[in-house]
């Protein structure tokens, strides 16, 4: 137990809540405007709001809920119909609102004394102004703000820039049950959390509302030592590092960071009966001392990047012919484990699913259990979810017995990682448990 001003903090066990908090402001992706409440980010049954057009409610409490912001963001939509606000030009606007009133003196706690105001966040205000995209991206947004605001006032050029800058080093993606990110928001209390590439917390939603959870036993809850993941882990520490430095003008030095990489970029041994990865640049198996064929880099080179351009053409939507084809070409080149090879086993499972494919989709999931572990860890939301996703399926292709037992792996890990009071564990794992049970008693 560390000691502090004389007094024992106690330890933190894995699955403890250590946060949760209402946004200071956030929005719905405008690509499920007409699929979601714009307020509680539900999906169901929707109704329109009858003077923009533009947003959409599930009732009428979320739409009375709603109009504190709405009421004075609705005819700026309007005013621009049919054109739809960029997300984040609507996000400054409802941050523009919300400081108009008042909103710079509000708080947000993370812990009893301590509290973050909108003004603490960091924006990076020099770094965003040498920063050619971002200053493009910004002067776009500056054009749509004076065309919503009018004739109205608004922050100086300074002030907007400063506000831009917080958004885009503060936001948080706001993820849904299937972990797809369905809105942005600014949590003032949780921003104080840095990154790392080895996260000992994570974050995870019910509606708008963030939750903070542990997902290592921690000696003490120490603020300066919490880290989540800013980014999807599933790259190339280079690839890592390069995203880090252009989002939030940081060059990572976490332990993964500064560890060597084994797998991202590892190729097969050509011996069959080796299944140690190998880097493409040595030329033989520093495990069994199989040397590689001729031009074997060279054929690496090319299947990488023919699988880079074609995992880049299906970054909004997967394909899986396009998965497929990729995966043939992979065969006895790419390790199981290089990072390629478990983004193009994401794209085909995810790509089954869609055309329900199940036996497939299985298939999929199955292969990339060991790229999720190595990479996201074994508790992790999207370690879970795979499990329950692949437990489901067993379901309903009728191997009961098999998944139980994945079905209690994703219990395993999603009471860690989301909490027993979680809508994921309630309504989607425990039923699907009680019906893998039944079917097999």
């Amino acid at each position: 137990m560390r000691i502090k001003n004389g007094y024992k903090r106690p330890p933190i066990d894995k699955g403890t809540t250590i946060l949760t908090a209402k946004p200071y402001a956030y929005v719905l992706r405008s690509s499920y405007r007409k699929d979601r409440c714009d307020y509680c980010l539900q999906s169901g049954k929707l109704s329109k709001c009858s003077a923009c057009q533009c947003v959409y409610y599930c009732n009428r409490s979320c739409q009375q809920d709603a109009w504190s912001i709405h009421k004075t963001e609705c005819p700026k939509l309007k005013k621009v119909l049919p054109k739809i606000v960029p997300d984040m030009a609507r996000l400054m606007t409802r941050v523009i609102i919300k400081l108009s009133r008042g909103g710079g003196d509000e708080t947000g706690y993370y812990s009893e004394k301590s509290y973050r105001k909108f003004k603490d966040l960091m924006s990076h205000y020099s770094d965003i102004k040498k920063d050619e995209k971002r200053m493009e991206h910004f002067m776009c947004l500056y054009n749509i703000l004076n065309e919503l605001f009018e004739d109205e006032p608004i922050p100086s050029n300074v002030e907007l820039l400063a506000i831009y800058g917080r958004i885009c080093i503060n936001s948080f993606n706001i993820f849904d049950l299937d972990m797809n990110s369905i809105g942005v928001g600014i949590y003032l209390g949780p921003s104080i959390i840095d990154h790392s590439c080895l996260p000992n917390a994570v974050a995870t939603f019910e509606g708008s509302t963030i939750i903070i959870r542990t997902i290592q036993d921690l000696p003490c809850l120490d603020w300066s030592q919490i880290r989540l993941s800013y980014i999807d882990v599933l790259k190339t520490t280079e690839d890592r590092r390069t995203e880090l430095q252009s989002s939030y003008y940081f060059w990572c030095n976490c332990k993964r960071c500064e560890e060597p990489e084994l797998t991202t970029r590892a190729v097969m041994c050509s011996n069959k009966a080796c299944t140690h990865p190998c880097s493409p640049d040595e030329g033989i198996c520093e495990n069994c001392g199989t040397v590689f064929p001729d031009k074997f880099k060279e054929t690496f080179d090319e299947i990488s990047d023919f699988t880079a351009y074609h995992l880049q053409s299906m970054k909004d939507t997967a394909y899986l012919d396009v998965s497929k084809v990729c995966l043939k070409k992979q065969e006895g080149v790419l390790h199981p484990l290089n990072v390629q090879h478990v983004q193009t086993l994401q794209s085909a499972f995810v790509s089954a699913i869609s055309l329900q494919h199940w036996e497939e989709a299985e298939s999929y999931a199955k292969r990339l259990i060991n790229g999720y572990l190595t990479y996201y860890g074994e508790i992790h939301p999207l370690t879970g979810i795979l499990y329950l996703m692949m437990g489901k399926i067993q379901l309903y292709v009728e191997k009961s017995k098999q998944a139980l037992e994945t079905l209690k792996i994703a219990k395993s890990i999603l009471i860690i990682t989301h909490g027993e009071k979680h809508t994921l564990v309630r309504e989607s794992l425990k039923p699907l448990l009680h019906q893998a049970i039944m079917e097999v008693m």
